[in-house]
């Protein structure tokens, strides 16, 4: 035993201090992949795998007349073709959308109940006929280009709005008018009647535009059976091993442990990988059918084609205000489109999501929201990162900058009318949910004063002088991050001095081995450096609900806090015995058990250690390992003000984000170089969606952009250093008071750089754009606004 008469700190504080909660720590898996270290889905292999390549639909919309298999099952080093037909006979369960959202007149939503091959009709560019395998890559891919389609196609649309109209074609026999959910809440008479009494409404049609997930990793499947077991093993790139096991074992009609899901290093997804597809399924059915591993590898123009897309709205945005510029009430109108399945989460973000954060940092009273969620002859819709946050913030900022133009009014001055004050809080805002902590106010001071809001005028002259335009923007901002939700804190003590930590969140990008790490250094003062994060097994991550909703920090969070306290309640009954005292009398600090009032004191590792050697009484805990699941945290509320100013070339519309400030509140902060790295990443999209990014289609449904040709992602030139503010109001709703961050950046900033833009254009008389401004967008907009000006000054 250890004596502690010493005033010295001990190698425990001295750690505490370094890797605790609140420290800059180094992320654990940089050295490992800033070396190539990295074990990625297609780094796999297996002895005697096969290869699989996938035929697609090259019509949008189209009945399957054949699927013609035989010259290609002849070919060279083919071992299966699979059709719909083939696929039909395993009688595997469709894909389906399980969220219990309902339409207006509380029905449920219309499913789409995707097959994994089409066996009827095709319905996007891409979608799945036939499966090809053989034995290597080039092989698999000229059989499949021996695949013969016989498909009559028919008329496509790809528009929500057009969707809709009468006389559009039909995609679902079954799903009137393509709308698979029509979507209310609030009070719609309430709402009209405020708008009524108004002594303003500003109304705006707003695009959101569809965008591509575009991760640096395409998605990849290896697939295993064994037979003697008849359990599936699948590698795959995931944002969580449980819940994709468990959609999965559905999927295949087998109960969930006959799924094994392996997920190694992930190269990102924003919320691309968290759900099933369709490649999956075939290549599980291959490997069954064939003895054999079979892998698929996606390429870049393949996964524009079949990974799912995000955001995609069109919405009617009005806000009512009373003669003193005071918010009365939001109206949301429009349509959000679906693709052509709706699987996963796809409904959430383009409607109750919009709802659930539309009403942002601000006092407004009332809120209807009324979108139709369409199917389309287009890839399907999925999460992407902020899932209806970024876009119900930017439509509501919008709002706010154009009602401050109408009425004559400074935009600073509306919006500090109009903030919830901390006094107020918890404030019950008009979607519903209660917001528990924040200071709203504080950080849009904040914001100001770090951007030096004040000097802009002073840098607008400058760039005029050298022939450009100059806009600023604020874009505040709220997020309600995942509802609760199961998560797994298992804590294993091994024999070589490692802890590891089981949770079934998943690290796709984040840095979760450091945080985490951090927090149980913190709550158990064991080594940061023994501490070994798992979490891509779903043999050993039983339970969890995966990284999705900025949820990560909070929900495994809390598991970790709660297994920890298991533990320390298992280290005093095991440390009783050992320091020969009540169990009462221990006390525990800073990774020691110690008897209270005397220097007698074990370490947590060394009793760790004890307890593996045995020889203790059978009423003392055999070890201090815990497999505990919480039940998960309430939403917490991450909320900011960015400020973004840009600077235009009116000659060639290239428009350039010059400065960029970000002040947040993501209450209490693990980690802050990881924070400001994930918000730098999240302010990158935005800028690239707000600038550049739009899945487009030709009136076939053909997709116009639909590679890195002709698609647009922001590079290292367009993102400017950024300014980054820290205003922590922590919350009550989870014990870390931890807030989230992985989306906001994605929040903040698009409102902060359209509206900057528009700032910026209004000096030539521009008023309103779609997303995204391109520089061929801003440039026909300042010569139609030219040539308007010239017509008005003609007559």
């Amino acid at each position: 035993m250890q004596d502690r008469l010493s005033n010295a700190p001990s190698d425990t504080a001295i750690a505490l201090q370094k890797f605790g909660v609140g420290q800059p720590v180094r992320r654990k898996e940089d050295d490992t992949l800033l070396r190539g270290k990295g074990r990625y889905t297609d780094d796999c292999n297996l002895p005697g795998q096969l290869t699989a390549v996938m035929v697609r639909s090259p019509h949008a919309h189209g009945v399957i007349r054949g699927v013609g298999t035989e010259a290609a099952r002849g070919m060279p080093g083919v071992r299966g073709v699979y059709t719909g037909a083939d696929l039909a006979d395993a009688n595997y369960a469709p894909f389906t959308c399980g969220l219990p959202i309902k339409n207006r007149d509380g029905s449920p939503l219309l499913q789409t109940n995707r097959l994994p091959l089409a066996t009827d009709k095709v319905r996007f560019v891409g979608d799945p006929v036939a499966c090809v395998v053989a034995d290597t890559l080039s092989q698999a891919r000229d059989a499949a280009e021996a695949v013969e389609l016989d498909i009559e196609p028919l008329d496509a649309v790809t528009d929500a709005e057009d969707a809709i109209k009468p006389g559009a074609p039909q995609l679902y026999d079954h799903i009137p008018n393509n709308v698979a959910l029509d979507y209310h809440f609030g009070d719609t008479d309430a709402v009209d009647s405020a708008f009524a009494s108004a002594a303003h409404v500003t109304t705006l049609d707003i695009e959101n535009t569809r965008v591509a997930a575009v991760p640096m990793e395409p998605r990849v499947g290896l697939a295993s059976y064994d037979a003697e077991t008849e359990r599936y093993t699948i590698q795959l790139p995931t944002q969580g091993v449980s819940g994709n096991r468990n959609t999965l074992a559905k999927l295949l009609g087998v109960p969930n442990d006959k799924v094994r899901v392996l997920t190694g290093q992930v190269g990102g997804s924003f919320g691309m990988k968290n759900i099933a597809y369709p490649e999956y399924i075939c290549i599980l059915h291959a490997a069954k059918a064939l003895g054999r591993p079979v892998k698929w590898t996606d390429e870049r123009s393949s996964a524009f084609l079949s990974d799912s897309h995000g955001r995609g709205q069109q919405i009617r945005a009005e806000l009512a205000l009373d003669a003193e510029g005071r918010f009365l009430a939001i109206r949301l109108r429009g349509t959000g489109n679906l693709g052509a399945y709706i699987t996963g989460v796809a409904p959430l973000p383009l409607s109750l999501n919009t709802g659930k954060n539309i009403g942002s940092v601000y006092r407004t009273p009332l809120l209807a929201v009324d979108i139709k969620c369409v199917v389309t002859n287009v890839t399907l819709m999925g999460a992407y990162r902020g899932a209806g946050r970024p876009e119900a913030n930017y439509f509501l900022e919008r709002l706010i900058d154009r009602a401050a133009d109408e009425i004559g009014i400074d935009r600073l001055a509306l919006r500090k009318r109009n903030f919830i004050k901390p006094a107020q809080l918890p404030f019950t805002a008009c979607s519903g949910v209660t917001y528990d902590s924040g200071d709203f106010g504080g950080v849009f001071a904040q914001a100001l004063e770090l951007s030096d809001y004040a000097g802009f005028s002073k840098r607008k002259r400058e760039s005029r002088k050298s022939g450009r335009l100059r806009g600023i923007a604020v874009g505040s901002y709220l997020e309600v991050t995942a509802p609760p939700s199961a998560e797994l804190g298992k804590i294993v003590f091994e024999a070589d001095g490692t802890v590891r930590l089981i949770t079934g969140t998943l690290d796709y990008g984040q840095g979760h081995a450091t945080p985490f790490a951090q927090v149980l250094c913190a709550q158990l003062g064991v080594p940061f450096d023994s501490v070994r994060l798992e979490q891509g097994d779903s043999d050993v991550v039983h339970s969890g609900n995966g990284t999705g909703g900025s949820r990560s920090i909070t929900a495994s969070g809390q598991a970790i806090v709660e297994a920890a306290q298991q533990v320390i309640a298992k280290g005093k009954a095991a440390a009783s015995h050992i320091l020969e005292t009540a169990e009462a009398d221990i006390e525990f600090k800073a990774g020691r058990f110690t008897v209270a009032g005397t220097d007698r004191s074990i370490g947590i590792m060394e009793l760790a250690q004890r307890l593996r050697e045995g020889k203790l009484p059978e009423d003392v805990p055999s070890s201090l390992d815990v497999d505990h699941t919480s039940q998960g945290v309430p939403s917490a509320f991450p909320n900011g003000c960015h400020v973004a100013e840009v600077e235009i070339d009116p000659d060639t519309g290239v428009t350039r984000v010059v400065r960029y400030t970000a002040v947040n509140d993501f209450g209490v902060v693990i980690n802050p170089m990881i924070v400001e790295g994930q918000l730098h990443g999240g302010v990158a999209q935005g800028i690239g969606q707000a600038l550049m990014e739009k899945m487009s289609y030709d009136g076939d449904g053909q997709p116009i952009t639909g590679s890195l040709q002709d698609y647009a992602l922001p590079r290292a030139e367009d993102i400017p250093p950024m300014l980054v503010g820290d205003h922590p109001v922590p919350t009550k709703s989870n014990p870390l008071g931890t807030k989230g961050c992985g989306e906001a950046g994605c929040a903040g900033s698009l409102a902060s750089v359209v509206n900057a833009v528009l700032d910026a254009l209004k000096d030539v008389g521009v008023t309103t754009l779609d997303m995204p401004l391109t520089s061929e967008k801003v440039w026909r907009a300042i010569r139609d606004a030219e040539v308007a000006r010239a017509s008005s000054s003609a007559a």
